[in-house]
């Protein structure tokens, strides 16, 4: 395929690193060579199968309305926009678009917010409990998207949420932990991120997946359909 990678940082460069190892020919640009979407434009994704966000949570929704305007489907690894998703789901559901967003591109995580869902009875069962999520201290949206979903597959199974504890220090590329407790015992679920490379890759697949293919897409939704 060839692949657009929006953002330089390292999340963005592993993808363009990881991408290149699966065959296919990439493309990355900056927030400054995208300056009023002009990446983004019809002309500019003529030859492009996918784009891959993963740029800033100011930066992304414009991103997003730019490629449904110019035709182009998207993966989306930037988070700290999801208030917005149900604007987005009609955009994207009213074009000939395809877009697969996520709150995290790992499999292990997705695979942590299954073991979320499976403990989640016990908040009905007398045990109370916190999430509590580490990052560097460059990382922009609190609580992580990661931290969210993790509440929001916690409450799909219970009804109840848990209070986030977010902390920003040193060069954390990402831990999650959930603690439950009852008066008779302790319960520590967590979810340490090694490398941002878990991330590149599930959205690399996550970019050979969607293509070809319209509607929008939650990357926890189809992780179990990737190659």
């Amino acid at each position: 395929m060839n692949l657009l990678v929006l953002g330089k940082g390292k999340t963005g460069a592993f993808a363009a690193e990881v991408a290149r190892e699966r065959g296919h020919q990439v493309r990355i640009v900056s927030s400054a060579e995208n300056s009023k979407g002009q990446a983004l434009s019809r002309e500019a994704l003529h030859d492009i199968d996918v784009v891959i966000d993963f740029t800033t949570p100011q930066a992304v929704l414009e991103n997003i309305a730019q490629c449904v305007r110019s035709g182009g489907t998207m993966v989306v690894g930037t988070t700290g926009w999801y208030d917005k998703i149900p604007q987005v789901r009609q955009l994207v559901e009213g074009s000939d678009v395809g877009l697969v967003f996520g709150a995290n591109f790992s499999v292990g995580v997705n695979i942590f917010f299954e073991v979320a869902r499976a403990v989640a009875p016990a908040l009905n069962l007398g045990y109370t409990g916190q999430i509590v999520e580490r990052h560097h201290i460059q990382k922009k949206d609190k609580p992580s998207g990661t931290a969210v979903a993790i509440n929001n597959a916690l409450q799909s199974r219970s009804g109840k949420t848990l209070e986030i504890q977010s902390v920003r220090e040193g060069n954390i590329v990402g831990d999650h932990e959930i603690r439950l407790q009852s008066a008779n015992d302790t319960i520590t679920l967590a979810h340490s991120a090694g490398s941002r490379r878990a991330f590149a890759e599930g959205a690399v697949r996550a970019a050979e997946w969607i293509k070809g293919k319209t509607g929008f897409y939650d990357f926890k939704d189809v992780w179990r359909e990737l190659k």
